[in-house]
């Protein structure tokens, strides 16, 4: 069996401040630094192949959670979000001319200017996900999650999404039936840890 474990990178500077971050290689910031140290993958995930994007903030989750460095691969970027990059979103829906709106409005097509769709992100992603052979776990970005767990979930962009994306759980998805499973997996703390 050949299962995907998908878990998103800690928090950055802009997450907090509500910025679109997209490819922009910001790192974690501190508070999250330190809260995931205190984290750990379970079993047998904890044995699993780890995989991140390149970027910093992934990368560095991966590293924390692991204890181990990850394999990196540019499919696991974030979306492109082009001209909304480092703007907030709270902002860009004050500007009804802008063309942003909720996901739940987007569709496969919605794409930001000069940025990438969740179509497209789909497409980067076929390759890399059909080469894995094993158990894995990704330590990646809301952008790419949500198109995989789209897939999993046969949810079009359209209405509320059937899931929801939090820290610090592993969304698993059996790439054999490409179905997720209905309640994602906590990482466990530390021996030690608070």
């Amino acid at each position: 069996m050949t299962r995907l474990a998908l878990l998103r990178h800690g928090h950055t500077a802009w997450n907090r401040a509500g910025r679109i971050q997209g490819r922009s290689d910001i790192p974690l910031d501190d508070a999250a630094r330190s809260e995931l140290a205190t984290y750990a993958l379970p079993e047998p995930w904890d044995q699993a192949a780890l995989w991140s994007s390149p970027l910093k903030r992934a990368q560095e989750t991966a590293r924390l959670v692991a204890g181990r460095a990850p394999l990196t691969a540019e499919a696991l970027t974030e979306m492109n979000w082009g001209d909304w990059e480092g703007l907030r979103g709270v902002d860009l829906l004050a500007e009804p001319d802008c063309g942003y709106r909720h996901i739940e409005d987007w569709g496969w097509d919605f794409r930001p200017p000069n940025g990438e769709s969740p179509a497209e992100v789909r497409d980067r992603l076929r390759p890399w996900l059909s080469g894995l052979t094993g158990d894995t776990v990704a330590v990646c970005h809301i952008g790419i999650m949500r198109v995989i767990l789209a897939q999993a979930w046969s949810w079009e962009f359209d209405g509320p999404a059937p899931f929801k994306i939090k820290r610090n759980r592993l969304y698993i998805i059996d790439m054999k039936t490409m179905r997720a499973q209905t309640e994602p997996l906590r990482l466990i703390k530390r021996d030690g840890a608070a």
